[in-house]
């Protein structure tokens, strides 16, 4: 069997290393194609490092640019790709550009789509994550789902492909370089902050990013919080900062570069607490026992708040402070939960749906 790959961000790097893993071991021809969308070295390059991942078959080098260029150009070099390989099936993850191009160039060439986290709603359309999770499901033969509830989303819309419950293939990488990084990572010593003295920060999604008041508001409250605030910033993040002028004037606020996952999986592990706009950072924290003030108006990953170890505060200060303060009087919970057969379920759907 032949299946191509589409990766293009940090996130998908992450799962996709658990699945070219299995792949190889159970005999599965893999051509990993990446586009690009994560182009910045501490974004991409030290990922494939870190994962211990062999450098993707094929690199379109697609850049930032408007959602509309970046998807398009993908789709051109994604489509060329699939009339050069012939897969049997080409394999997206999650819910960012790169996703919906490969989705849409598989399916108009008739080859199958397998959508790896298939199913995650948060019901805001003004989300372009939102837009591309849900036209990936309805264009996918093959949707593998991480919980119950993205199962149900599935059933609920009529999705028409097979539906699989699996679990998170980003919980196993995660729960396999957790002592890789308690043992290898050096990043609490170059920062200057040991664990425990610092709460860690992201931000980098578009609804934020792209509102001037949303993103000043976030900066200004994370600038003043009475912890010190280890702020790894995101590419896309510090070129608006900085075309708006913003400059960080905060001794609580430690901005550094980005980090690869397995100095990131320190840093979350050494956090107080996790504020972030990120979806898998959400669960990153929820998997390692840390509280989590999300800096926005919803997300998909709404077991998270279920569990206890989620709040939604959007970028509002008051919201954010009462938030910090309420989990601050609270002990979490450890999730326990390694779904250690995830890759083993994801190979058995593809082997059972794909011909």
């Amino acid at each position: 069997m032949k299946i191509t790959t589409v990766i293009g961000a940090r996130p998908q790097f992450i799962k996709a290393a658990a699945l070219t893993k299995a792949f190889r071991e159970h005999g599965i021809h893999e051509r990993v194609l990446h586009t690009g969308q994560h182009y910045d070295e501490n974004m991409s390059d030290v990922f494939f490092k870190d994962l211990e991942m062999p450098e993707p078959t094929v690199n379109l080098a697609v850049t930032a640019s408007s959602h509309a260029e970046q998807t398009a150009t993908m789709l051109t070099g994604i489509e060329q790709d699939i009339l050069n390989f012939s897969p049997d099936a080409l394999l997206v993850y999650g819910d960012t550009n790169s996703t919906l191009a490969g989705a849409l160039a598989a399916a108009k060439l008739n080859t199958p789509v397998i959508h790896v986290e298939a199913g995650l709603r948060s019901f805001d359309k003004r989300m372009p994550e939102e837009i591309n999770r849900v036209l990936t499901d309805n264009l996918s033969s093959l949707l593998l789902c991480p919980t119950q509830t993205s199962v149900n989303n599935l059933i609920k819309e009529n999705i028409s492909g097979k539906i699989e419950l699996v679990g998170d293939v980003m919980q196993v990488v995660l729960m396999d370089l957790i002592n890789v990084a308690k043992s290898e990572s050096r990043i609490h010593e170059k920062i200057g902050h040991p664990a425990g003295s610092y709460y860690l920060a992201t931000v980098h999604r578009a609804e934020n990013t792209n509102n001037a008041d949303k993103l000043f508001s976030v900066m200004e409250t994370l600038g003043s919080l009475d912890e010190k605030v280890v702020f790894p910033m995101h590419p896309r993040t510090k070129n608006v900062l900085q075309s708006w002028g913003w400059k960080n004037t905060s001794e609580s606020l430690f901005v550094i570069e980005p980090v690869g996952y397995i100095d990131m999986i320190s840093l979350i592990a050494g956090a107080r607490m996790i504020l972030t706009d990120s979806g898998g950072l959400q669960k990153e924290a929820g998997w390692l026992g840390k509280q989590c003030v999300t800096l926005r108006e919803n997300t998909e990953w709404v077991e998270t708040i279920e569990a206890g170890l989620n709040r939604l505060a959007g970028t509002d200060d008051k919201a954010i402070r009462n938030a910090i303060a309420d989990f601050e009087n609270k002990k979490p919970n450890l999730n326990k939960n390694k779904n250690i057969s995830v890759t083993k379920k994801i190979i058995s759907a593809i082997k059972n749906n794909i011909v």
